[in-house]
């Protein structure tokens, strides 16, 4: 069954939201970050997307105390992403309270760094952040996707599939923040080339019908945010995916 993994993206103290990554487009919901993970784990959710907006554009992160704030008052496992660039950075992270991080500006900009996380600290650990400006150029976005790299998805992919990657969390960002769908045909192409690598959704989920046809399509998990925020998607309706 696919995994449901709520979003929750943090600027300047404040949960928000972006239409395709553009920082002009950004919507402060009027939600403590705290409050809304007991909401999420009282309905059974067991792992939160927590993304550090403010440490991605500075490159390190910022908003620990949050992720402490959380792993204290939950029983929720933290998967934890923005501006971790080095092993300082993560090692502050899992003291904090996450169980997992995500990283993509260093993957892009020191591979090598990168790759040996995943020795390192563990496959379970450690997940891929690799975005894409949109699936036609199929190039990676960085830096709170505001640079882009003339690397292509599927070359970023190749080199840490073969140095052991087990998880890779990846969004068409033309299809984020605006309700339209996922890129169905995006996720497939990469399970059909890399089949034995858990893949994590995130962009453009709607509604049940597009968690379904994800994990119809055998997707690990899916990341949702602003369906939830704009009161489309409920809670309720994900107790079919929440394991009993």
């Amino acid at each position: 069954m696919i995994q449901v993994i709520p979003s929750i993206a943090i600027r300047k103290g404040r949960v928000v939201k972006m239409r395709k990554g553009d920082p002009t487009s950004e919507k402060a919901y009027d939600e403590n970050p705290l409050d809304l993970a007991k909401r999420f784990e009282d309905h059974g959710i067991e792992v939160v997307h927590l993304v550090d907006l403010d440490g991605a554009e500075r490159g390190s992160p910022v908003n620990y105390h949050v992720v402490e704030a959380i792993a204290g008052h939950t029983d929720l496992k933290i998967d934890f992403t923005g501006g971790i660039s080095n092993d300082g950075d993560i090692s502050k992270a899992y003291e904090s309270g996450a169980d997992f991080i995500t990283a993509s500006s260093i993957a892009v900009t020191n591979p090598e760094l990168f790759a040996s996380w995943v020795m390192s600290y563990g496959r379970e650990k450690i997940t891929l952040g690799a975005d894409v400006t949109d699936i036609k150029s199929m190039n990676l976005l960085f830096r709170g996707w505001q640079s882009k790299s003339e690397l292509t998805l599927f070359e970023h992919l190749e080199y840490f599939y073969s140095r052991g990657l087990k998880y890779v969390k990846s969004t068409d960002v033309s299809r984020d923040g605006v309700l339209e769908g996922p890129a169905f045909d995006f996720y497939q192409s990469i399970i059909d080339r890399f089949p034995e690598m858990c893949v994590l959704a995130s962009g453009g989920i709607r509604g049940v019908d597009d968690i379904k046809r994800l994990n119809d399509m055998g997707v690990f998990a899916v990341i949702f945010g602003k369906a939830y925020y704009e009161g489309i998607l409920n809670l309720q309706d994900l107790e079919q995916f929440l394991v009993k």
